[in-house]
């Protein structure tokens, strides 16, 4: 380990430590330290796309946190997985390739009062690191597809390699139901049904290490990375300024190591919606009660810090099918569990290259929305909860989440202990509009499915069940049924200069704090419209393009 200063320390290797890392580190001139509290990639779990089963939940590769019980999810404590692993939640993912929606950047444009977010300055940042599987050969591309995509990038998006009859009928259903046909879900309004298209190459996960660390990071004799290493908190000193961050204070296998900033140097938290605001509060940055509450002297009074917690809560609808092979079914067996791996083994295909979901659609939870406010997550499989074992019978599941939720959730230490995880609360539901628009989600799949594309499978419904038909039944039942799709955000929001919540400006920095900012999705004012793995590259490619000049 290097006993010089850094200019540049990056707490995290996930989905934006990463990418920053290779950025500054290219510059010959900077010495650039990536600091993960998890291992290195080398589970082969993490590489093969089913593995996400294997590593959710696995200390190997999990901080295996879970949530408070939630009142709005009738008391029920949920799991609530994050990366612990080079590459973060990159390595355990859903693998979706998704933006969101134009109209989220020019909202955060509007929340920070700089127009660097809106949608077409972005589009930019979306498109540097973009590797699309359409551009392989440009001259097949759609027209007009070049200029939303790229091809350069380190950050591939490809097709995924298997159909199911079943999904095929559920799309077709929802065209039936209204609900467009597309090709492109990235284009700015994701309004449509379609399969989605996934960070993989030739069959495995690509996650952010090998995008943007491996080879070229490694090579770099600028570059330095500790894994196994847990920050425990910031250095922080006192000028005439203010307070200045001047390192981390780290511990690692070798004991507690305090690796320091050059003059002008920068520490970078790109430890996520949970670990970064952990981070801050642990470091005497946060709201006054909480720390003082636990005998941390209160350095810079932040509130927003842990704050404003937002989340995706999908609702998970299960129909039985008759005369369609679902996984239920198909992996019964020791003989078609073999032929699975069989397949995948020849082929890098079939459900072992399959992402958590295949089919996708977006649309509108009533007809006076001027945006898709919905995202289904459609599987041809099911089971009672994630991590349990799969229905004896064939099934699918139709999982769907209302993008813009306006409950708001904390995450707080509990503890000056960095070991102890903090206390998250999403408070999901806690607010009418959130149970409105459940039960009139749950209303809408019972709308598709009654379609004629599904009537050859005689679809029938499982969960929640037939007979919950009032809107208060089912905001009731989707508390049953609900779980995270694993996008938390917002707990270090942007903010404009004179918004007493915000905790970082529209540049990342820290409020009233020299010399550290905070880059993942913790700095989202408001969640996007979809997966949020992303968005969060481009948030890292944007403060890249800053620091660079």
């Amino acid at each position: 380990m290097s006993k010089e200063g850094f200019d540049y320390i990056i707490v995290g290797a996930g989905t934006a430590g990463c990418l920053l890392a290779n950025r500054l580190s290219a510059d010959p001139g900077k010495r650039v330290l990536l600091i993960e509290a998890g291992g290195k990639d080398d589970y082969h779990w993490v590489h093969i796309p089913v593995g996400y089963l294997h590593c959710i939940g696995n200390p190997r590769t999990d901080w295996c946190f879970q949530t408070e019980a939630e009142p709005g999810l009738n008391g029920r404590r949920l799991r609530y997985p994050r990366g612990k692993v080079l590459g973060g939640s990159s390595s355990i993912n859903g693998m979706i390739y998704m933006r969101g929606q134009s109209r989220d950047y020019d909202n955060w444009a509007q929340a920070t009062g700089d127009d660097t977010w809106r949608w077409e300055r972005v589009l930019r940042a979306f498109r540097r690191h973009e590797h699309h599987w359409r551009l392989d050969d440009p001259k097949t591309a759609p027209a007009g597809f070049a200029e939303m995509h790229g091809h350069k990038g380190e950050w591939r998006v490809e097709q995924q390699r298997l159909r199911w009859p079943i999904l095929d009928a559920f799309a077709a259903a929802c065209s039936q139901a209204g609900i467009p046909a597309t090709s492109d879900f990235n284009a700015g309004t994701n309004e449509g049904v379609g399969y989605f298209e996934v960070n993989q190459k030739k069959g495995l996960r690509w996650n952010t290490a090998k995008a943007f660390l491996r080879p070229t990071c490694f090579g770099r004799p600028n570059f330095e990375m500790w894994t196994g290493a847990q920050v425990r908190k910031l250095r922080l000193m006192h000028d005439d300024a203010g307070p200045r961050c001047a390192g981390v204070e780290v511990l690692t296998p070798h004991g507690v190591e305090q690796p320091w900033l050059n003059a002008g140097g920068e520490v970078i938290l790109c430890a996520g919606s949970v670990g970064s605001p952990q981070i801050l509060q642990l470091s005497g940055l946060g709201p006054a009660p909480l720390l003082q509450g636990l005998g941390i002297k209160v350095t810079q009074e932040l509130p927003g810090v842990g704050a404003n917690l937002q989340d995706h809560l999908q609702i998970r609808a299960v129909y039985k099918v008759r005369g369609a092979r679902t996984l239920n079914t198909r992996a019964a067996s020791l003989v078609g569990k073999a032929l699975i791996g069989l397949e995948y083994a020849l082929r890098r295909s079939g459900p072992m290259s399959m992402a958590p979901s295949q089919l996708g659609a977006f649309t509108r939870s009533s007809p006076d929305r001027l945006w898709p406010d919905l995202e289904y997550h459609v599987q041809p499989l099911s089971l009672d909860a994630f991590g349990e074992p799969l229905h004896g019978f064939d099934a699918f599941t139709a999982s769907v989440c209302n993008l813009n939720p306006t409950s708001r959730g904390t995450v707080h230490i509990t503890s000056p202990d960095a070991a102890v995880a903090p206390a998250i609360q999403p408070r999901y539901l806690s607010t009418d509009e959130d149970r409105r628009v459940a039960a009139e989600s749950l209303k809408l799949t019972r709308r598709i499915v009654a379609q004629p594309a599904l009537a050859a499978f005689q679809p029938e419904e499982y969960k929640p069940g037939p007979q919950f038909q009032t809107d208060e039944e089912l905001a009731r039942l989707a508390g049953d049924i609900g779980t995270t799709i694993f996008h938390p955000v917002g707990t270090c929001r942007m903010g404009r200069k004179d918004d007493p919540g915000a905790v970082v400006d529209s540049r990342l920095r820290v409020r009233g704090v020299t010399g550290l900012r905070v880059a993942d999705a913790s700095v989202m004012p408001t969640i996007t419209s979809g997966n949020t793995a992303s968005p969060t590259l481009m948030i890292a490619e944007k403060l890249a393009g800053w620091l660079a000049g």
